[in-house]
C-alpha cells in the first residue's frame, strides 16, 4: 500500500552520514562503495518532462517494484520517505529524506540521504536530463556503507543488489519515457 506518512512517521530518525549533499556536486566521499549508473530513456521533451515526473512523484520506485510511503507527493527537499522492498518478513524498509530537488530546464531529480533504521549509511540521486541533441538519460549516483548487521554480513552481495536494482530503475522509466508503464496504483 503506497499512503502518505502520519506526522509520528515522519518525525523519527536522523541522518546516519555526515556528508549530506555529495551527490549533487560531488566529489562522493572515500570510506562507502561508489554507484554511477546511466541509462538512456527516450528522446525529446515529452519524455524528459514524463520521466523527471515519474522520478520526483515516486511513481518510477513504485513501478519497479517498491512500497513508497512520503510525507510529500512530489520530491522536495525535507520530504520523509520509506522505500520498501521484498515480500512478508524479507520486507526492508528503508527510511529516507530528501536532501535534494532539482526542477530544472534540463535536469530534473533528486536525492535522498539515509535516516536511522535503514540497513546502509549513505545517499543516492535519481536524475533525468535531456542533452542537446534530445537524448534523454537517467543517472543513479551512490555512496553507502552497511549500517545493519545483515548489510555488513551480505558484504560483496550489497553492491551488486544496488546495481541491479538502478539497472531495474532505468528499465522502468524508459517504459515510463515511452508511455508503455502500467497506471500507478
Amino acid at each position: 500500500m503506497n499512503r502518505p506518512m502520519n506526522h509520528s512517521q515522519d518525525m523519527r530518525g536522523s541522518f546516519t552520514y555526515p556528508e549530506t549533499g555529495a551527490t549533487r556536486h560531488g566529489p562522493l566521499p572515500d570510506g562507502y562503495q561508489h554507484l554511477h549508473h546511466t541509462t538512456r530513456v527516450g528522446r525529446g521533451r515529452a519524455a524528459f518532462e514524463q520521466a523527471g515526473a515519474a522520478v520526483t512523484g515516486w511513481d518510477m520506485h513504485r513501478r519497479s517494484g517498491a512500497r513508497v510511503r512520503a510525507t510529500a507527493a512530489r520530491a522536495e527537499a525535507g520530504v520523509r520517505v520509506q522505500v520498501s522492498l521484498g515480500a512478508g518478513p524479507l520486507r526492508l524498509a528503508a527510511p529516507c529524506e530528501v536532501v535534494w530537488a532539482a526542477y530544472e530546464q534540463d535536469r530534473i531529480g533528486f536525492a535522498y540521504g539515509t535516516l536511522t533504521g535503514h540497513p546502509e549509511r549513505g545517499e543516492e540521486s535519481f536524475v533525468v536530463d535531456i542533452r542537446e541533441d534530445g537524448s534523454v538519460w537517467f543517472t543513479v549516483l551512490a555512496f553507502s556503507r552497511p549500517a545493519a548487521w545483515y548489510t555488513r554480513l551480505a558484504g560483496p552481495l550489497v553492491p551488486v543488489a544496488q546495481r541491479l536494482y538502478a539497472r531495474r530503475l532505468g528499465h522502468t522509466l524508459r517504459r515510463i519515457a515511452a508511455g508503455a508503464g502500467r497506471p500507478s496504483d
